[in-house]
């Protein structure tokens, strides 16, 4: 830290009660009240390092020879700051540091003790120290939070404009570059890291290499007035998005209790807590958060804009605070997660446990962000002309949002107060393209069946259409095969596609088997299959190598088909049974073809031509 010493005399000055004394041997001739402290002095010394003590000690002996008396209530820095004030005039030894020298410069504008009431005067001087102060990180950092008991007087001689500027050129330049201390106040170092002993001599350790959040902690300290200031200024010196965004997470963390409680942050470090705002100050410090946060997308963490969000509405901060976390929220949704969407309700004239309008007004904000880069045709998102996720194992925004929502619909659909509409209504909003398999949805409407077992069987038929069938998966169609809770017309469906997906599986395999017949015929194809397949020949050299691939071919095909066929005879029966009991459905199985046959079926092995 940064220390000064002016003056040579000794101490000379003593407190009594609430009253200071100057012991110069000669009775004092002047009182100035400052506050509840009274200052006994002489005049001589105050005359000749003041101009603002010298009129105001001229005024009052003006109207009384008798008593001179002065009122200075309102001097920066109270009592305390006059008093080192005092002592210089007296020339009487003072410390100038980086936790007063601030206060001391504004006490002596306001005093007027400048060059011209003497040289080497207390301006100057302060002048020259803060000048020292502002080329250290720490020392800077220091200085700047003295400046709020000041602040009006500091803004004035513009003390504050010139820490941040000093602080905002060295948080945008690479520290490694210079020699001022990266770390202050809180964040100190006490020990070497990695210090080792040699030779029983104890050495520094390899210092760690300096990171780009170096400033966090340091600047977290400030109050809200004085970061936003700062941070407006790194960011007008060219300072990343992605760093600035990581500062305000840092603060926020800090200073709202109820973000510090979530644990996930990105730079994660635990810290000190700041220090306690009320509800409103939180409030307040939250709404100017969110105008601080850089506008450009994906630069601030979903996870920390949904917390954002949910810290708001606990604060119940302004409207338009809340709406424009949702637009931001809402345009990067394909990178949250399950558990950061689960909004609780905190109003008490909510229905639902969860807030399910907060998570369809993100989906319709994110909704809106992609509509206009959407191929209609393919459906992937499309960037200055290239198009996004066409792998088959690429996940484009858009799939992986309907994926987070399908999650979503199941955890809510056990809340038994969730109306159909709501429920229906966000899953609607997911295109079909975004969904390569309903899976998802298919297990989310299940769940909410189950949860409300009241619904009519209209209503059970209107929420099933909100899944494909012909989109379920091998597991997904055995499940709902069996399904009670599912309508009679959905398990036909099922069933129906299932068997088509079954035949064109089996035409799928007898076209294999007519290509290996063909095999047969091409020797030298045969070859070149052998050889990719890297089958070697060992053993008895009298076998056919070509002749083992094709039989475990066909062996294999054997079996499957075996299987295949047995599947779609149990399908049968079973759609056999459904038309004995319902024989209105007839007519819906001559619509899509199928033509059931009432004799007695039995089972028989494939046995496949050679």
């Amino acid at each position: 830290m940064a220390c000064l010493r002016l003056g040579s005399k000794s101490e000379s000055f003593r407190l009594e009660g609430n009253t200071w004394l100057c012991s110069t041997g000669l009775p004092s001739d002047v009182i100035i009240e400052v506050a509840d402290m009274s200052f006994h002095l002489h005049k001589f010394p105050l005359l000749s390092r003041s101009g603002a003590l010298a009129d105001l000690i001229g005024e009052a002996s003006l109207k009384d020879d008798q008593s001179c008396e002065i009122q200075l209530h309102d001097v920066p820095g109270g009592p305390k700051t006059f008093l080192l004030a005092a002592k210089f005039c007296y020339g009487v030894k003072i410390e100038l540091n980086t936790h007063n020298v601030v206060a001391i410069r504004c006490a002596a504008e306001y005093l007027q003790m400048t060059d011209e009431y003497g040289e080497e005067n207390l301006v100057s001087q302060t002048e020259r120290f803060l000048d020292e102060i502002f080329s250290s990180w720490a020392d800077s950092i220091k200085a700047l939070e003295t400046c709020e008991e000041v602040i009006l007087l500091a803004e004035e001689l513009h003390i504050v404009s010139r820490c941040i500027t000093s602080l905002a050129m060295k948080a945008s330049t690479d520290p490694s570059l210079f020699s001022w201390p990266v770390s202050g106040g809180a964040s100190d170092v006490k020990s070497p890291v990695g210090a080792v002993v040699w030779n029983g001599i104890r050495t520094a350790g390899k210092s760690h290499a300096v990171t780009e959040d170096w400033w966090y902690e340091d600047v977290s300290f400030l109050r809200l007035s004085l970061y936003k200031r700062l941070i407006l200024a790194v960011g007008e010196r060219g300072v990343s998005p992605e760093r600035i965004a990581g500062s305000i997470m840092h603060y926020t963390k800090k200073h709202l209790p109820l973000m510090g409680r979530q644990s996930g942050f990105e730079n994660g470090n635990s810290s000190m807590p700041g220090p306690t705002l009320s509800e409103s100050e939180q409030t307040v410090l939250l709404e100017e958060i969110v105008e601080l946060l850089p506008d450009r997308n994906m630069v601030t963490p979903t996870k920390f804009l949904l917390r954002l969000l949910r810290t708001s509405m606990i604060l119940q901060v302004g409207q338009s605070c809340q709406d424009k976390l949702e637009r931001r929220i809402g345009s990067q949704l394909d990178q949250a997660l399950l558990e950061d969407i689960l909004i609780p309700n905190v109003y008490y004239s909510a229905e639902t446990l969860y807030d399910i309008d907060c998570v369809q007004r993100i989906l319709d904000h994110f909704m809106t962000a992609y509509q206009d880069g959407i191929n209609p045709v393919s459906g992937c998102l499309e960037v200055e002309g290239q198009e996004l996720g066409g792998g088959s194992h690429s996940l484009t925004p858009m799939t992986m949002v309907a994926s987070l929502i399908d999650g979503y619909l199941a955890e809510v659909a056990t809340d038994v107060n969730l109306k159909l509409q709501k429920f229906q209504a966000l899953a609607a909003a997911i295109p079909d393209y975004a969904r390569p398999l309903d899976d998802g949805i298919y297990r989310a409407v299940d769940i909410y069946l189950k949860a409300h077992p009241w619904l009519t069987d209209s209503e059970r038929e209107q929420i099933c259409r909100l899944m494909n069938c012909q989109k379920l998966s091998m597991e997904a169609c055995t499940h709902a095969a069996q399904n009670e809770r599912l309508p009679l017309r959905v398990i036909v469906q099922v069933l129906f596609f299932e068997q088509l997906r079954l035949r064109t599986s089996i035409a799928g395999w007898f076209f294999v088997s007519d290509n290996l017949e063909g095999q047969n015929q091409n020797p030298s194809r045969n070859s070149l299959a052998l050889t990719r397949t890297g089958i070697s020949c060992q053993g008895n050299n009298n076998i056919n190598p070509l002749q083992n691939v094709q039989g475990l071919a066909f062996d294999d095909m054997k079996e499957r088909v075996s299987e295949l066929e047995k599947e779609c005879l149990s399908m049968k029966q079973d759609l056999r049974k459904l038309v004995k009991t319902k024989g209105s459905w007839n007519v819906f199985f001559r619509r899509f073809g199928l033509r059931l046959k009432h004799k007695k079926m039995e089972a028989r092995p494939a046995e496949p031509s050679r």
